[in-house]
């Protein structure tokens, strides 16, 4: 499970940010689940945490970071090798960051043992590198890799096997961790997987026909029944889905509709957006929590309503529904995910972060709790009136204002040039 992210000079976010799902000490929050870390340690684990704000303050950024230090640790062994120097993208809107390094760290357990790793990226080099693991609840650094000293890489302890033939196969442009997984390292691969199993990202923008076809896929094989039942209970008309044998092998997927004369199958090009956004988070979500894997998902009320990632949420709360503690980690700037029909909360404060952008036009991502809310409060109406921050800061009316003063100008300048 993921316990802590923090990050810096990626994208909008220039300066250290953090965003955690380990629930503070004196926080009582039902939805948590008590995790062992090493030893006799446990702490209390989220399975989902949601980030709100405003619409370009920053909130996609912070899952595409995770998927920056996923791809890092996946492709630098492999496929950087044709790069001169490191693919990144620092805090853009400063020219001195360009050259300053960009921080990556996770702290996740793994079998019950807890990771902490990191990493600096330069222009050019990995500038740092640490791998710290916690067996019996007690630090030992496995690994310290720092470019700017003669000797880059330090192993206290001696705890890695094969360290010699580690640091000669590492560039200076690739991640140890790379090697090490590609490798296929013995000790190191374990955290090196984490990467590759998790940080699933969903982005309504990209790639729904490839999640389309996975979910097909799904449909056609042992997840039939599942996906069923998730089509028949968002209530969209749908009785049952069936996997339809195509031209050279393709398949697809048709989708029979209740009517009053019976069910009719609709061909999938004429499925509304909403039905098949739903049907191509259904693959990605089942696979998710059958892995107990960390999902990542932009807008997660992007072409669905706001009842179906209501049911999304629940879905990662419930433990029987989710016995394999997986975790997902949304984005949303639709202030109904935070509340249920009735008035009740569907998020706690604990589990609500938000975003906004300073005058510099840098990302800071905050916990609502820095808010205190009142234990009774109504977080989605003190979120709309911008009590906790994170919305628009837009007064009513003034977009309209805006374009009537702009068509006055206009008029006015018509009128003296001629």
């Amino acid at each position: 499970m993921l316990l802590r992210f923090r990050v810096a000079n990626v994208r909008s976010l220039r300066d250290e940010q953090e965003l955690s799902f380990v629930v503070p000490e004196g926080e009582s929050e039902v939805a948590s689940r008590e995790l062992r870390t090493g030893g006799y340690r446990s702490v209390a684990v989220l399975p989902l945490v949601g980030i709100f704000g405003a619409n370009a303050s920053g909130k996609s950024n912070v899952l595409t970071a995770l998927t920056d230090m996923k791809t890092a640790v996946l492709n630098s062994y492999a496929r950087w090798a044709s790069y001169e120097g490191i693919p990144r993208r620092p805090f853009a809107l400063n020219l001195k960051d360009e050259n300053e390094p960009s921080f990556f760290e996770v702290d996740v357990v793994i079998d019950e043992v807890r990771w902490t790793y990191g990493f600096e990226l330069g222009p050019t080099r990995v500038e740092s590198e640490w791998i710290h693991s916690y067996p019996r609840g007690h630090r030992q650094v496995w690994l310290d890799r720092d470019a700017s000293r003669s000797d880059v890489y330090e192993w206290p302890g001696g705890r890695v096997k094969d360290r010699a033939q580690l640091a000669r196969r590492t560039r200076p442009n690739a991640l140890l961790l790379s090697t090490a997984g590609t490798d296929n390292h013995p000790q190191l691969s374990a955290l090196f997987h984490w990467f590759r199993r998790n940080l699933w990202i969903i982005n309504p923008e990209e790639e729904r026909e490839q999640r389309e076809r996975f979910t097909t896929t799904a449909l056609s094989g042992g997840q039939a029944g599942r996906i069923n039942e998730l089509l028949r209970v968002a209530d969209l008309g749908i009785t049952g889905a069936e996997v339809v044998q195509e031209d050279k092998g393709q398949i697809s997927v048709r989708l029979t509709h209740r009517s009053t004369a019976g069910d009719v199958a609709f061909d999938w090009r004429d499925e509304s957006l909403g039905t098949r956004s739903w049907f191509a988070l259904l693959g990605p979500l089942l696979l998710a929590l059958d892995e107990g894997a960390v999902l990542l998902v932009d807008e997660l009320d992007a072409s669905l309503h706001p009842r179906f990632a209501a049911e999304v949420v629940r879905l990662f709360h419930d433990p029987q529904a989710n016995p394999r503690r997986a975790q997902l980690l949304f984005t949303s700037h639709d202030p109904s995910v935070l509340t249920t029909p009735s008035g009740g909360r569907l998020l706690e404060p604990v589990q609500v972060w938000l975003t906004e952008k300073d005058e510099d036009g840098a990302t800071e991502l905050y916990p609502l709790t820095a808010a205190s809310p009142g234990e009774n409060e109504d977080l989605m109406k003190s979120y709309l009136v911008g009590a906790f921050g994170g919305v628009p800061s837009l007064l009513e009316g003034q977009i309209a204002r805006r374009l009537l003063t702009v068509r006055e100008r206009e008029r006015e300048e018509g009128v003296g040039r001629n």
